[in-house]
């Protein structure tokens, strides 16, 4: 079972524990203020860590070692970015975010590969897309006869340095744009994917859970898995 640690225990923080919770995962959420954590509804039945985010001993509390994916949302920016960075770098928490408040400092934080929402386009759902394991595909855009979906896509890391013509053409979708230290660019032909782009492609929709499956694995798994070549379950063994 995935195990999610959430620093900042303000309403969206609040909210995502509830949700993460309900959801049968396991929960932990950190807050300085020990008050903080009154929020909470009494069917919570995941972890409270008061202290501070960045701190060691704190994220260790909260099981940051054991974490699936981190969510720094507390209502500063420095300290969602520097925890993001410990959660990452220090204890190599595979899915992380931060919640921003000043958009102008997202391409700093996409430099250092740290997914960033800022507050004016954020929301609780767009934390949970990007922290979720069974999130892999989301559609934001179905064309009019409804076959269509553009959505972004969860990719694993190993196909960072490919090219976006490879993801094509493994998954069978195709890309309409990237997302990129926070703008939007079109991909060329030699254009390859970085750590920390969002990717935002076109498929059909009954086709959503073989792209998520195909580019959830590292590349030469993924092709072989595309051409029916691998076993499913002894696949996910060795991953």
């Amino acid at each position: 079972m995935p195990h999610f640690v959430i620093m900042g225990a303000g309403r969206v923080g609040v909210m995502l524990a509830h949700t993460l919770d309900e959801a049968g995962h396991s929960v932990a959420i950190i807050d300085q203020d020990e008050h903080a954590f009154r929020r909470l509804a009494s069917r919570y039945g995941g972890r409270t860590v008061t202290g501070v985010g960045f701190d060691r001993d704190t994220l260790e509390q909260a099981g940051i070692a054991d974490a699936y994916a981190f969510a720094a949302v507390s209502s500063g920016d420095n300290s969602n970015i520097l925890s993001t960075r410990v959660a990452r770098e220090t204890y190599n928490v595979p899915h992380v975010v931060a919640r921003i408040y000043d958009p102008g400092r997202a391409e700093i934080y996409q430099r250092l590969g740290i997914p960033t929402v800022a507050a004016v386009r954020w929301s609780a759902d767009q934390v949970l897309r990007r922290i979720l394991p069974e999130t892999g595909v989301q559609g934001d855009f179905r064309e009019a006869s409804g076959r269509l979906v553009l959505g972004e896509v969860d990719v694993h890391r190993q196909w960072y340095g490919r090219l976006v013509t490879d993801i094509e053409a493994a998954s069978g979708v195709r890309v309409a744009y990237l997302t990129r230290f926070g703008q939007g660019i079109l991909p060329a032909a030699g254009t390859r994917l970085q750590d920390g782009d969002i990717l935002h492609a076109m498929m059909h929709v009954d086709a959503t859970g073989e792209v998520d499956r195909v580019l959830s694995k590292p590349p030469a798994k993924a092709a072989a898995a595309a051409e029916g070549n691998i076993d499913e379950t002894s696949t996910e063994e060795q991953a």
